[in-house]
């Protein structure tokens, strides 16, 4: 059975929002926009509704879920101990891309939080979201929309082919603004702990006058026995089926030799670089990334799901500045990469 399929891309009709929230209500699943990436949404409060989530992505269940909400007063039931710095957090970063990981209430079930006593929480931005959170007047648990370890889904296009029939619905509204995943933060002994980057950064954190802390894993492997409060920092993830190699350096010259150089040693390969840079590889096979870190962000995710076809034995793919936003275009590639990454 298809999915039934809501068209949003030029006019945002708010009453076609209710049938889709009512499915939320009655336990179906609703492919939906946010700001960051297309989710996949259940009613975070019932068991079996989150279920379906972990089978239509084929999920592990030991990668927590984040749950949307429309206004605060939907924390109560959720959370328990919001400190200060949670509440300045909220004050500045909702609605918007910022995931709180806070201690949960037996409310949330435990596939939500996969068995931990904590969850993570955020408000989007985007206006459809938050009327169909509003509508459906629960809680709505989402991950990105996509097969689990595929690329996240940023236009409707790119996944509906793996997704339609395994949803209620389809909310399509076009490419999504940021194009990377919301940035995860935990408050740990009043420091501000980033387990996942985002459009939200370090030093935009700081700027409240916050000590904030990038863990460790953000740019290396998670062993698989290792307990996340954050998604998308285990298994194989945003990866193409082809194998893929990112490559970095501070001085542009020196990664275009190296990139050069690997083109020499693989012949059949694809180079994915920034719009400036395409003129200075002799090959026909390149994609440009964009022109600015924000058309990037945006584009890489899609970016991503094109490459297979191309049927190349290598993907040689240009790194980026490691601060603000570039730290978590770079998390995302790394792994995309499966960590095969050259520093130079």
């Amino acid at each position: 059975m298809k999915s039934k399929y809501i068209d949003f891309k030029n006019r945002i009709e708010y009453e076609k929002i209710d049938e889709a929230s009512n499915a939320i209500r009655e336990g179906e699943l609703v492919l939906f926009p946010t700001e960051t990436v297309y989710g996949i949404g259940a009613n975070a409060l019932d068991e079996n509704a989150v279920s379906k989530i972990f089978i239509a992505k084929g999920r592990q269940s030991d990668n927590p879920l984040i749950v949307h909400i429309s206004n605060s007063d939907m924390l109560k039931d959720l959370v328990t101990d919001i400190g200060n710095i949670e509440k300045n957090l909220m004050e500045n970063f909702w609605p918007g891309p910022l995931t709180i990981i806070f201690n949960k209430t037996k409310n949330v079930p435990n596939n939500v939080s996969a068995n931990l006593d904590t969850v993570g929480i955020r408000m989007p931005s985007n206006p459809i979201a938050l009327q169909l959170i509003e509508k459906a007047n629960v809680p709505i648990a989402a991950p990105s929309a996509n097969i689990s370890g595929k690329p996240s889904g940023t236009l409707i296009e790119d996944i509906i082919e793996e997704l339609d029939g395994k949803v209620e619905y389809i909310i399509d509204a076009g490419m999504t603004d940021i194009g990377v995943e919301s940035t995860v933060v935990r408050v740990i002994e009043n420091k501000v702990h980033i387990l996942r980057p985002g459009k939200i950064t370090k030093e935009d954190i700081e700027k409240l006058g916050f000590e904030v802390v990038i863990e460790r894993h953000i740019l290396d492997e998670i062993k698989d026995n290792e307990k996340v409060m954050s998604p998308g920092m285990k298994y194989r993830h945003y990866a193409p089926n082809t194998k893929c190699v990112l490559v970095y350096s501070e001085k542009e010259e020196n990664l275009i030799n190296k990139i050069k150089e690997l083109m020499i040693t693989q012949k059949n390969c694809l180079v994915i670089c920034k719009n400036e840079n395409m003129e200075k590889y002799d090959t026909n096979n390149k994609i440009a990334m964009g022109r600015t870190i924000e058309e990037i962000s945006r584009n890489i995710f899609t970016i991503l799901r094109k490459v297979d076809s191309y049927n190349v034995d290598l993907v040689i793919i240009e790194g980026v500045e490691k601060n603000e936003l570039g730290l978590a275009i770079m998390n995302r590639l790394i792994r995309a990469c499966e960590h095969n990454y050259i520093e130079c």
